[in-house]
């Protein structure tokens, strides 16, 4: 059975095909980073106006590369929210399109389900059951996660999830779009400790984040003077600040759930100073964390037409009524 899956529910739009015997035949994403670079974040109308000029090439691309033609496909996942209104409404309204010329079925994919599942698409994926931490630009959240579909909330941010938090307070250092990747390559010539920053919520007692006020704090720090030599150390105090919340909010939630299997996905996945504590965390604890692959880190349609395909192989897709065009931007997760 072939599953093509659709991504626009920002700044990136990918597509691909995946196969229930075959696995992941295809798959191309194209970026917007240059498009957006002028204004230091996504614009929404500029990021739905470019997923209109590259969902169909794309879609060519995958067909070629999979060497099949789009009257063998068996049914189109796509990301239906959250993400922004007018992006997502590109990836549905073609998706729904195609699957009526096609007499295909629709199913529409949670995006932060496509995350959390993509871990299982690598080699060595995790088992059911396991917490999944998922990070990203819009999103930081604890997830309890039994089988497809099954998902419990353990805790979430209150303000600014971790890659916005990057995001900003790489600005704030006067460094390119996007800021994230930028500030961490910043931080590996600095050394955390040599400035001082908040762990916010890290003794609440809950599983929940605030990264808002650690954003404040470099502003603070900056509006009182950093000389550019310190840049790099402020840089790896605010990653450093973040992982230590993160690290310690995961093993909390480990305790909490008696699991010993950590799931973590989502942009800010792909942090190798992330990676590399809770590699070592996990271990000294006899537990294990997986990762997707880091080409599958950022938003993909991978991840949507293999979400797609296991809620199908669980009887749990949810098709679309013959081409209505539908859209959720804001969609918890825990809801579906």
């Amino acid at each position: 059975m072939w599953i093509l899956g659709i991504e626009s529910s920002c700044d990136e739009t990918g597509l691909a095909l995946y196969h229930d015997v075959r696995g992941l035949a295809a798959h191309a994403v194209h970026s917007q980073i240059d498009l957006h670079q002028a204004y230091g974040g996504v614009v929404p109308e500029l990021a739905s106006r470019d997923h209109v000029r590259r969902i169909v090439p794309l879609f060519r691309q995958v067909l070629a590369e999979a060497g099949i033609s789009a009257g063998d496909i068996d049914a189109v996942a796509y990301t239906a929210g959250p993400g922004l209104a007018g992006a997502l409404l590109v990836g549905a309204a073609f998706a729904e399109s195609l699957a009526l010329s096609l007499g295909r079925p629709a199913i529409p994919i949670h995006h932060l389900e496509g995350h959390l599942l993509s871990p299982l698409l690598s080699a060595d994926p995790p088992a059911f059951p396991f917490v999944a931490l998922l990070v990203s630009g819009g999103h930081t959240q604890l997830m309890r996660v039994t089988g497809v579909g099954a998902y419990e909330l353990l805790g979430e941010t209150l303000d600014d999830a971790a890659g916005e938090a990057f995001d900003k307070t790489a600005k704030l250092l006067g460094l390119p779009y996007p800021g994230g990747p930028a500030l961490a390559a910043l931080a590996e010539g600095g050394v955390a400790g040599r400035m001082k920053l908040p762990r916010p919520m890290l003794g609440s007692g809950d599983l929940d984040f605030s990264f808002s006020g650690l954003k404040t704090a470099v502003l603070n720090t900056v509006n009182k003077g950093v000389e550019d030599a310190a840049r790099a150390d402020l840089a790896a105090e605010f990653q450093e600040a973040v992982v230590d919340v993160l690290v310690a909010k995961c093993l909390a939630a480990l305790r909490h759930t008696r699991l010993n299997q950590l799931v973590v996905a989502g942009g800010v996945g792909a942090n190798r100073r992330l990676r590399s504590r809770l590699d070592v965390e996990l271990a000294q604890r006899r537990g294990r964390v997986f990762y997707p692959e880091l080409e599958l880190c950022t938003d993909n349609g991978a991840m949507i037409a293999f979400a797609g395909a296991l809620r199908l192989a669980a009887g749990l897709a949810q098709h679309s009524a013959g081409g209505e065009i539908a859209v959720r931007p804001r969609w918890a997760l825990d809801t579906i």
